[in-house]
């Protein structure tokens, strides 16, 4: 596969002086890593849009920066919420020789005879894998292929799926990734949804618990115990 490259420049602006950078066509980023000091980076929109759409989150971009290559990871992005557009992305620089942990999205390919000729419901129980590997073996994407599914009750397993041997799954290979429900009759599912769910056992204690804690007096407030601190994800 192709090396998916990406052009970025160092980024002087920050705040609220980041939406002359996009009226410009860039998005403001950064990019950090175990043993590498955060640093501010800009990075066409356009481009990264193609970028994104090929790698997601789980496969290498090498992002080119002052004439130096690093292999990194998307590892978040943030959307405008009326428009959608990109505002801004971290991108996690990693050892190409150190294996990591991501999770990769499941995409659904083909067409179920089950539910085109029998009416069943097709009920996708997972939308991503997690796996273990090292980040240039990392793929964009698992393809699933459903056009198996034959038969009402029909399903795929996680050990079913095709994924790279030079990867380790993280996920039960018992687990069901998709199946095939039979049909329902639209009265069956009104009943289904006007029937109410009795909470859990644990659901109450939970409801108790937190109730007590609104009812406990005002000075108790003030108490906070330190707890132990939450270690990195990388």
């Amino acid at each position: 596969m192709d090396k998916i490259a990406l052009q970025a420049e160092p980024r002087n602006i920050t705040g609220r002086g980041v939406k002359s950078l996009r009226r410009e066509g860039f998005m403001p980023a950064v990019i950090y890593g175990h043993g590498f000091d955060s640093l501010p980076i800009q990075v066409p929109v356009r481009d990264f849009e193609k970028v994104y759409a090929e790698a997601g989150e789980s496969s290498v971009v090498y992002l080119n920066l002052e004439e130096k290559n690093y292999p990194t990871i998307i590892q978040d992005i943030a959307r405008d919420p009326v428009n959608d557009k990109f505002l801004h992305a971290d991108f996690y620089k990693v050892r190409l020789d150190e294996k990591i942990k991501a999770k990769i999205p499941l995409n659904f390919v083909g067409e179920s005879p089950a539910v085109r000729e029998l009416a069943g419901i097709l009920v996708k129980n997972i939308s991503e894998i997690e796996v273990e590997g090292f980040p240039q073996d990392l793929s964009h994407q698992i393809d699933v292929d459903i056009s198996g599914l034959a038969e009402l009750k029909s399903h795929i397993l996680v050990k079913d799926l095709l994924i790279s041997n030079k990867l380790k799954v993280k996920a039960e290979p018992e687990a069901i990734v998709a199946l095939v429900q039979e049909p329902i009759s639209e009265e069956e599912l009104k009943a289904q949804l006007e029937t109410p769910t009795a909470p859990l056992p644990e659901e109450v204690e939970v409801v108790k618990k937190e109730k007590a804690e609104e009812e406990a007096p005002a000075a108790e407030e003030g108490k906070v115990e330190a707890g132990p601190e939450k270690p990195g994800n990388k």
